[in-house]
């Protein structure tokens, strides 16, 4: 029982980070696109840093554990989307309201009017890349490696268009849509998408393991 709190409570804790790297690149929406892109990383920097639970980082690790540890990343999801949405409604209060709110519906709206099957690509694509972050930052044994990793691994998958489940959930709650039935469907099936994606590169090792004993 104290696991799972404490896998929720760092879940909570890595969705505020992601919350925080979403509200500077809405607030930066559309002129300085590339900028805060760049500064969306302060989420996954805090995150590795401090070891917090991110669902799509964590995915990636999943053929590294037992059947179980399904069960983990459900609860670091819901962990990671109370994160997001407690850091949207924070960011209501504030006179940044409007302005990223405006900002969160003009992207939802895209989302909104894309296909399942994109989106699914899209969460694949986007954990391919979030898996190159987070491997690098794990193993690159250079530290300028370790933080070059997270920083082009974030940048590119959000000027890819590619798609992020908790970011999403940030960007939905701060677009007052998170308890849409759309939003969940959607949510998930990007969900499922990074899932994919965080598996590619961890199976294709696997393969070649395999091939060269």
């Amino acid at each position: 029982m104290k696991k799972t709190l404490s896998d929720f409570v760092k879940a909570v804790l890595a969705g505020i980070c992601i919350g925080l790297g979403g509200s500077v690149f809405l607030a930066l929406l559309p002129t300085d696109r590339i900028f805060g892109a760049v500064l969306f990383t302060v989420g996954l920097f805090t995150i590795c840093t401090q070891n917090f639970n991110l669902f799509t980082g964590k995915a990636c690790g999943l053929l590294e554990h037992k059947p179980s540890y399904i069960g983990c990343l459900a609860v670091i999801w819901l962990g990671n989307l109370a994160g997001t949405a407690l850091t949207a409604q924070l960011i209501r209060l504030t006179r940044q309201a409007a302005n990223i709110a405006a900002a969160a519906q003009s992207l939802i709206a895209v989302k909104n009017a894309d296909s399942l099957l994109s989106l699914f690509v899209l969460g694949v694509l986007c954990n391919v890349l979030i898996y190159i972050a987070v491997d690098g930052f794990k193993n690159i044994p250079h530290e300028l490696g370790k933080y070059l990793a997270l920083f082009l691994g974030v940048a590119v998958f959000i000027l890819a268009g590619t798609e992020h489940s908790i970011a999403n959930m940030f960007y939905y709650a701060m677009a007052g849509e998170l308890l849409s039935a759309q939003a969940l469907v959607r949510i998930l099936t990007v969900t499922l998408g990074n899932m994919v994606g965080g598996l590619i590169f961890p199976a294709g090792k696997i393969l070649l393991k395999t091939l060269d004993a």
